[in-house]
């Protein structure tokens, strides 16, 4: 009887205030669709996406896959990026299909397994030229990961007006891993010279579909774990000296990492002025010593951080908290999910997952043991919408979605449905 009045009052109450359980169970569930309780600005923008794939080549970059203590060979460095964008197809024209991977290549415990999964953009659409140019939203994923990661994400940006460039960044990938500290050397490398290439196609004489359609003079670098590790150094935040000495271990004892050491003598930060603001997802580093405080000093452009208070990876007290306290010279935010632990950014985990016979691993590089995903999902669209709205467009009317409480049981806030402001905070701090 308990348990028959309990179903029938919490369905009375989300009835109440407009929530429609059928839709969040649906078969017809795309990864970012809403949920019943999602906030006001996840919602999809005016713009039909579309999506190409696109081959790079780096010339002449180190081979830190083969370096010896007397070899330091290089390479030419293929970087496959995935490129969403606002088009002039019809809206809700179609689904396309995501081809991605889980397991580790090579791996015997944990075989690569190839999946499918729907997006809701339409493959190779014409761009939409008479609204752009657009600003540009670069995506880095974790270690490891692939440029479908945040799928979610890329997909609802590009429909409210960005292109949306995310990385398959070498040796860092399920399908090519390869040895730590090419991550550790290449992250924010990658991410500036994606920008770069855009840039140059971007130009209105190249005869790319990106040819005036992107603004590269408004651009944000996005990155979860090891891609806000990156994204960071990409914005002006210098390493320290141990992680230098860890780089310099792990590759044949080079000092290739020297300039990017904010002690040394030779450091040369990174920053780029087309960049105007990042966003990291619990980014990986400074619990394991790549960062101090006078490192995280560089960063001077506005930052959001979204962390869980139980990241076992990444670290909360002493790691994304401690970066976003380190970041004083930053108009600066973190969004903390209460209990969460380090998966605060990617899709909900993949259906091949639940399978029997997959390792555990498998789904639990997704899932998170208390939130749903898509939920996360759903907030991450809704506040990174208000913080790139404000910086990248000058969208001053989003400043009330982000000028909150800390506390979200505190008092509903801004954008959310009564009785679903729960189990998060908010901090912001002006540069110092």
């Amino acid at each position: 009887m308990i348990h028959i009045l309990r179903n029938y009052l919490f369905g009375f109450v989300l009835s109440g205030i407009g929530f429609s359980v059928a839709y969040a169970q649906s078969a017809d569930f795309v990864y970012g669709d809403l949920l019943p309780d999602a906030p006001e600005l996840a919602a999809r923008g005016e713009f039909s996406v579309g999506v190409r794939t696109v081959t790079w080549s780096n010339p002449n970059q180190w081979d830190i896959q083969s370096f010896a203590a007397d070899s330091t060979p290089r390479y030419d460095r293929q970087i496959t990026v995935e490129i969403w964008y606002p088009s002039g197809a019809e809206k809700g024209a179609g689904l396309t299909v995501y081809e991605d991977a889980m397991g580790i290549n090579g791996d015997p415990n944990r075989p690569l397994i190839p999946f499918k999964f729907q997006g809701r953009s339409l493959r190779d659409a014409e761009p939409f030229l008479p609204a752009g140019p657009f600003p540009l939203v670069i995506v880095s994923h974790g270690f490891l990961g692939s440029r479908y990661l945040m799928s979610y994400l890329t997909e609802n940006l590009a429909s409210k007006g960005y292109v949306v460039v995310a990385i398959d960044h070498p040796e860092s990938t399920f399908q090519q891993p390869g040895k730590f500290v090419s991550t550790l050397y290449y992250r924010a490398l990658d991410d500036l010279y994606v920008l770069d290439q855009v840039a140059k196609y971007a130009d209105g004489q190249s005869g790319s579909f990106l040819s005036g359609l992107v603004d590269v003079n408004r651009t944000a670098l996005v990155g979860y774990s090891m891609g806000g590790y990156g994204v960071l150094n990409a914005a002006g935040a210098g390493y320290s000296q141990m992680l230098g000495r860890m780089v310099a271990q792990f590759a044949g004892g080079s000092s290739i990492m020297d300039n990017r050491i904010f002690s040394h003598p030779g450091y040369v930060p990174l920053t780029d002025t087309r960049v105007k603001a990042i966003v990291a997802f619990a980014p990986w580093g400074m619990q394991r010593g790549a960062w101090d405080e006078d490192g995280l000093k560089g960063v001077s452009i506005p930052t959001f951080l979204v962390a869980g208070d139980q990241d076992d990876i990444s670290g909360y007290e002493d790691g994304v908290k401690a970066i976003y306290q380190g970041l004083s010279n930053s108009r600066r935010y973190m969004l903390v999910y209460q209990q969460a632990r380090h998966n605060v950014a990617p899709n909900p985990p993949p259906t091949a997952s639940f399978a029997d016979g997959i390792h555990g691993e498998e789904y639990m590089r997704y899932a998170e043991p208390v939130w749903d995903e898509r939920r996360i999902n759903n907030i991450n669209q809704h506040f990174l919408t208000a913080f790139l709205g404000i910086y990248l467009k000058d969208e001053q009317g989003l400043a009330e979605y982000l000028d909150l409480s800390v506390d979200s049981l505190s008092e509903t806030w801004k954008g959310f449905k009564p009785r679903t402001s729960i189990g998060m905070q908010l901090h912001r701090a002006s540069p110092e």
